[in-house]
């Protein structure tokens, strides 16, 4: 089980890759035209709205106390998956 800094540090470092890749597609959706760019724009609006529920919860759990970092690590994994699979989702249909 990881301690509640590897664990923080581990999110951080997710979230610092999914906001790269979230930049990627942010410059491939402005090269888009028409419809497509309204759908990936709300695409990359999904995107945003999950990223920044993850840094939401990320300063939740740096905040925790050490006994209730456990408790919020659960909805934190929540988010998480939440923000790989529609990460996972957009990169599949800007490919």
């Amino acid at each position: 089980m990881k301690t509640k800094n590897a664990y923080i540090e581990s999110l951080a470092a997710e979230l610092k890759e999914w906001g790269a890749q979230i930049d990627a597609i942010t410059a491939k959706t402005e090269q888009s035209v028409g419809m497509a760019k309204l759908k990936y724009g709300q695409e990359l609006n999904n995107l945003r709205t999950h990223q920044q529920a993850a840094s939401l919860k990320m300063r939740e759990l740096e905040a925790a106390s050490d006994d209730a970092w456990e408790k919020l690590k659960e909805t934190a994994d929540k988010v998480w998956d939440d923000l790989r699979t529609g990460l996972a989702s957009a990169n599949a249909k800007f490919k």
